[in-house]
């Protein structure tokens, strides 16, 4: 996940190294191929091949030697420009889906920088009526460039419930990130966490959720936000999020807990994005907004846990039989697909998390585990159901 401007050398090196010497894609929607040297040769990493392929749009999806080199690619980037362009070129198209099928089935190494960074979450800003200034976003959560959207697109295991954005030095991107942190709440009931990166930073995460931040401080100021509203508090919504009205999400100044952390030439700081709770190298903040205007200060470190529950909003339930169960129960969605499945304690402590082939049921072994009441977090593709399961 990078932030935008330049490419930062050794994040790239990471991330060329996960393709195991193989085929590198580049996919964009604009520009040229001035990827193909710097990956291939520039680096140093020892890979077989990069290729680049630009959209002009939408009916490209439907090539077969796109769709056939998605397929037999080891890694694929996606390029800076307008995530409109990708997200109405790609989204419901063969493209999507064979790069949702390459991270499941072969963990496939993904990536982009500015715009390509920004397509990277489960909740994303779509810019579909253009971008959005922080000062428009404050000033009127739902005017008509916030296009906040939670359709099903790319399905990055640890990223379903998080939307990204970049360019956060230049310009300033906090204002518009917490709002649209905000309007997930307040539209839909979810509460998001956010996960930004200044330009010329970089947040490489392994399949495991362990993510390294890369960048150039001390010399340069180059910082990694992981940002989720207030877990401590018992009632995290923005006390004011409507049309013509600045935003208003205050909480007694402690609404909203950020991680702070410069990237580092060797990545040696480090977050994990599994569980959000073990993090080295930065600085824990509280951001808040009074009446549409972002202030930020220190804090003390907060327990990041993932909500215990969602409000369902989408049309159809989930069932869970037996429950109360004592080896194993059975999982079924009667419309749509699971994809994705986590296990929590009733303190909100991730215990399993298991990302499967969409299906329309699954089978969930419990024998292991101490007798107790648990909470099951259902991915979907249709959006997120929890349920309580009780093991005796």
């Amino acid at each position: 996940m990078m932030g935008g401007a330049t490419e930062h050398d050794e994040a790239m090196r990471w991330f060329l190294q996960r393709a195991d010497g193989g085929d590198i894609l580049v996919l964009r929607t604009s520009g040229t191929d001035g990827y193909n040297d710097y990956f291939y040769s520039d680096l140093g990493v020892d890979i077989h091949s990069v290729e680049t392929l630009v959209f002009h749009d939408a009916s490209a999806a439907y090539d077969p030697y796109i769709q056939q080199r998605i397929m037999e690619a080891e890694a694929i980037w996606f390029a800076g420009g307008d995530q409109w362009e990708y997200i109405s070129y790609w989204r419901d198209t063969p493209i999507d889906s064979l790069i949702n099928l390459g991270l499941q089935a072969r963990t496939l190494p993904i990536g982009g920088t500015s715009a390509g960074m920004a397509i990277l979450g489960g909740y994303y800003f779509s810019a579909e009526n253009g971008t959005v200034t922080s000062t428009e976003a404050l000033s009127d959560p739902y005017n008509t460039y916030m296009t906040v959207d939670t359709l099903p697109f790319l399905r990055i295991p640890y990223l379903e419930n998080v939307i990204t954005d970049t360019h956060y030095d230049n310009p300033d991107r906090k204002g518009r990130h917490l709002t649209f942190l905000a309007r997930i709440y307040q539209d839909y009931g979810y509460i998001a966490k956010g996960i930004a990166c200044d330009e010329y930073t970089a947040i490489c995460m392994e399949p495991n959720g362990f993510a390294r931040v890369f960048g150039e401080a001390p010399t340069y100021d180059d910082n990694a936000y992981f940002i989720q509203p207030n877990c401590a508090l018992p009632d995290v919504a923005p006390e004011s999020c409507s049309p013509g009205l600045p935003l208003h999400w205050n909480l007694n100044q402690e609404s909203i807990k950020v991680y702070k952390v410069q990237g580092t030439p060797t990545g040696d700081h480090t977050f994990t994005i599994n569980d959000w709770e073990q993090q080295s190298g930065g600085e824990w903040q509280t951001w808040y907004i009074d009446n549409g205007v972002l202030f930020e200060g220190p804090s003390d470190s907060v327990s990041c846990i993932l909500p215990l529950s969602f409000p369902q909003s989408i049309p159809y339930t989930v069932s869970i039989a037996p429950n109360p169960a004592s080896t194993h129960t059975h999982i079924n969605v009667p419309k749509g697909w699971i994809e994705g499945i986590s296990l929590f304690t009733l303190t909100g402590k991730r215990l399993e998390y298991w990302h499967i082939p969409p299906t329309r049921s699954f089978d969930l072994s419990i024998e292991a585990l101490p007798k107790g009441l648990y909470i099951l977090h259902i991915q979907t593709d249709r959006g997120m159901l929890s349920q309580k399961l009780q093991k005796y």
